[in-house]
């Protein structure tokens, strides 16, 4: 999504961000993970912009349970096996970093997922589409054609908070 409004973009990993959290509420959660990769980000004067982000999935039965990334792919297939067929909400943070100070948004959506099938379910894990994604799975990749964005920004689902998405649109305006 970055790129089609920054081609010049470069990708850095953060590897040194403990992902866990003290608070009691995923959005909670999300924002204070997405403030530590901030701080972890170092602004370098070589970048007028930097962009973190976090994504969760709340899990649709504890509400203040978080379904971060799966380590493995039975821990994918219990996801998945849990949000099927059923509604569950997504939470993303987002910081930006531009003329020397940080910003964040923090937006939800709602996404409903098809009631899966065993085969559906092996296909979704076998392809790795789940990797290193919240809930475990990718809403562009292979479950778009089991679920939609039933409410918020598609943008959130995907891993920039929507409000965040339409301030970087209106930054490139600026060539940044």
């Amino acid at each position: 999504m970055l790129r089609q409004i920054f081609p010049n973009l470069t990708c850095v990993g953060i590897d040194s961000v403990k992902e866990t959290s003290k608070s009691t509420v995923v959005s909670g959660q999300v924002l204070e993970i997405c403030q530590k990769k901030a701080a972890a980000a170092h602004p370098d004067k070589n970048y007028e912009l930097i962009v973190v982000s976090d994504t969760m999935i709340q899990d649709p039965d504890v509400d203040v349970r978080a379904m971060g990334k799966a380590n493995d792919a039975i821990e994918a297939a219990a996801m998945l096996h849990r949000l099927a067929g059923r509604r569950h909400r997504v939470w993303t943070a987002t910081g930006i970093y531009y003329k020397s100070k940080w910003e964040f948004h923090l937006n939800e959506a709602i996404v409903e997922i098809d009631a899966l099938t065993d085969e559906t379910l092996v296909e979704l894990v076998l392809n790795n589409s789940w990797v290193g994604k919240a809930g475990s799975y990718d809403l562009a990749g292979g479950m778009s054609r089991y679920a939609r964005l039933v409410e918020g920004d598609e943008a959130t689902v995907l891993g920039i908070a929507g409000d965040a998405m339409e301030r970087l649109v209106q930054l490139s305006d600026y060539e940044v």
